[in-house]
């Protein structure tokens, strides 16, 4: 099963718009979902010089194999240097001295030359930034202006997983297409294609995204997770400086991009099944902690555990700044075990 297959629906609706091509389209959904590789198929068939039934890429032709080998002359793909690991991917990026986790103003400043020749075989002209929401608010007025004032034949392919991260005015500059979660039966279907084992307790962890469950059934995320897990597990029993120390490792050992920040994201999930039991409701995300959970929600109250929700979304934010990891988790699992302290 392939990324289109997965997402028929949004497939289509991408489709309807090849008739009268926006110069801007906003694709966005929950991360893990597959709407990155859904784009780049997408941006593929746009420049495909024969596409096939369904409008997807033949495969066969020039554009095709130009892509192929990640030297097509109408196409870009901006994203940050720290997720540049395919070197046959034809990218924009000024800086070689440190991976960035952002997409740079000068990588978006660097597309003027490309946007100001002619198209090579004069079809469409693609951009494709990945993911949108890497973009600091200076990165973000650069582009601006190329929205503003577009270019013909040019279409600008923004993902994203946060579009409310986004400034107001590149939102309105583009068409949106939510790509929503694929339903379970095409999701498990997908997992059990890629071998996965134990596929309905992974995409319950997932929220329901397959290629996020994909990776928890893995090594990817599983180690970060589980060691989250063990921690935040003790309640009243944790020694914060202690589990601060066993999650900066962790965070540490992690060679993909933005460990602490996909560590709050899985706070912010375990705390939202907190709450959820706190009030008798079924977890969402960790259903096999239900009992561990329940236990907990004896031990705090649904008003504190709220309040550390809000929190979570400020250590979020907070952890995409240089800072010291090993600091920052002596704070987050100080104030976690303040949650048991006062019930």
């Amino acid at each position: 099963m392939n990324a289109i297959e997965l997402h028929r629906e949004t497939w289509d609706q991408l489709g309807r718009r090849r008739a009268q091509l926006p110069h801007a389209l906003l694709i966005a959904g929950q991360r893990g979902i597959g709407k990155s590789e859904l784009a780049r198929r997408f941006a593929e068939s746009l420049l495909c010089e024969n596409p096939g039934q369904d409008n997807v890429a033949c495969g066969a032709c020039l554009a095709c194999g130009w892509l192929a080998q990640g030297n097509h002359p109408d196409f870009r793909l901006v994203q940050p240097d720290a997720l540049s690991e395919d070197d046959s991917v034809v990218t924009e990026s000024a800086s070689k001295k440190k991976p960035s986790q952002q997409i740079t103003i000068e990588q978006v400043r660097s597309l003027d030359d490309f946007l100001h020749v002619g198209t090579h075989r004069q079809g469409v002209r693609v951009i494709l930034i990945n993911p949108a929401e890497a973009m600091n608010r200076a990165t973000a007025n650069a582009l601006l202006k190329s929205l503003e004032e577009p270019v013909e034949g040019t279409v600008f392919i923004l993902v994203t997983s946060e579009p409310e991260r986004l400034l107001p005015t590149i939102r309105s500059r583009c068409q949106v297409v939510v790509a929503a979660l694929p339903p379970h039966d095409r999701a498990m279907a997908w997992l059990q294609d890629v071998g996965v084992n134990d596929a309905d307790r992974w995409l319950a962890l997932a929220g329901g995204a397959p290629l996020l469950a994909e990776e928890l059934g893995g090594d990817g995320e599983r180690g970060l997770v589980d060691a989250l897990i063990k921690e935040l597990a003790r309640g009243p029993g944790i020694e914060p400086l202690t589990a601060a120390v066993i999650l900066d490792r962790a965070v540490k050992a992690e060679t993909r991009p933005a460990p602490l920040k996909r560590l709050v994201e899985w706070v912010q999930k375990w705390v939202f099944d907190l709450a959820l039991v706190s009030v008798d409701l079924a977890p969402r995300y960790f259903q096999t902690q239900h009992k561990v959970l329940r236990e907990l929600a004896k031990s705090s109250d649904v008003g504190g555990v709220l309040a550390f929700s809000r929190k979570a979304i400020q250590y979020r934010m907070e952890c995409e700044q240089p800072l010291n990891s090993r600091l920052f988790l002596e704070d987050f699992f100080l104030r976690y075990a303040a949650l048991f302290e006062t019930h």
